[in-house]
């Protein structure tokens, strides 16, 4: 389905995408640590040669020498789908870093699972975050989408237990979550978090921020 909107520089965009056939994509942890440094090392405008430079975070020595191509303010990957929250900061930045991101993952995957074809479910997804209501929301639901390992109906039938959900969320390293906490790990390197609106002034304001989401239930 074409998008009804263009990409625009300084504007922010949800944008996700799932496995093939509903595939688990991420089965490892060597596979979330590699799509986490493809995050980090996709994000310029020159190409990245990940055998030189290490194939997790922590292997990386060496700064970004390109200018970066989007600000990434949130990410959870999930076992067969992952979310971004990021701004465009030039033309063409999004799809440039997401075709980076898809396809050398894609290579990595299939290489390590003796596998060929494609391993997304077509293109990328998008929603234009158009106002600050929205924005907000999304910082929530994507940081909450682990939640639905352990209680998959929790928006249905509310949430059973909010203290073991808030722990699992702050252990949970495939996601942005424990860097807005004020966790020190190199996945911090991902993030430009200044880029967002002054929603919270603390790690303990934005686990409130999130998590008072954990109350709601749909009718």
């Amino acid at each position: 389905m074409a998008r009804t909107f263009s990409f625009a520089p300084g504007e922010f965009y949800h944008l996700y995408n799932r496995g093939t056939e509903k595939r688990n994509i991420f089965t490892s942890k060597a596979d979330r640590d590699r799509f986490l440094t493809l995050l980090y090392l996709a994000n310029q405008d020159i190409p990245a040669d990940l055998k030189l430079q290490g194939s997790t975070l922590l292997e990386i020595v060496k700064p970004k020498a390109g200018a970066p191509l989007v600000e990434i303010v949130c990410y959870c990957l999930m076992p067969n789908h992952f979310h971004l929250l990021v701004r465009e900061l030039e033309d063409g930045g999004i799809s440039k870093f997401m075709q980076k991101i898809t396809t050398g993952y894609t290579m990595y995957f299939n290489k390590r699972s003796d596998r060929n074809g494609a391993l997304f479910q077509g293109r990328f997804k998008a929603t234009h975050v158009a106002d600050d209501r929205y924005l907000r929301y999304l910082i929530s639901y994507i940081h909450l989408n682990p939640v639905k390992l352990i209680e998959p109906k929790w928006k249905e039938t509310g949430i059973a237990n909010q203290v073991h959900a808030e722990r699992y969320l702050e252990t949970y390293t495939a996601s942005s979550y424990p860097d807005y906490l004020g966790k020190k790990r190199a996945e911090g390197m991902i993030l430009t978090k200044e880029a967002l609106p002054e929603y919270f002034s603390s790690g303990s304001d934005f686990k409130t921020f999130v998590t008072e989401w954990l109350t709601y239930k749909s009718d």
